[in-house]
């Protein structure tokens, strides 16, 4: 994994999520800004998995458990679909702050990530 890459994930996925759980706990429904920013989380989530496949072949492998690290890829690429779709199904203000604890857990997720790429040991 690549650390600016990491770094810029999570301060998307935090501050989408920030956002979503204000605008949900301050009475707004699922809208542009909300849903639009669980979109962006997920394109970059597909970018980290297009990163993750080549990072090896060129010299950054894994020190961590590939098994655990794609576990939370596919798991993370699918937070933002479920929560997006929760919202698009039940347009509540609680929805929307669904939608922001999706966020501020791919934020999670994507951290735990680079720990097991960069940091572990096989």
């Amino acid at each position: 994994m690549i650390l600016w890459f990491t770094l810029a994930q999570v301060g998307v996925a935090v501050l989408a999520g920030t956002v979503a759980i204000v605008a949900g706990l301050i009475g707004r429904r699922p809208g542009d800004v909300t849903v639009g920013s669980l979109a962006l989380i997920e394109l970059l989530l597909i970018v980290q998995i297009v990163v993750a496949i080549i990072a090896p072949f060129t010299g950054n492998p894994p020190s961590g458990s590939l098994l655990e690290f794609w576990t939370y890829l596919v798991s993370a690429a699918l937070v933002p679909i479920a929560g997006a779709a929760w919202a698009l199904l039940e347009r509540s203000r609680w929805s929307t702050v669904v939608m922001g604890v999706a966020a501020l857990a791919v934020a999670v997720m994507v951290w735990r990530m680079y720990i097991i790429w960069t940091v572990q040991l096989a």
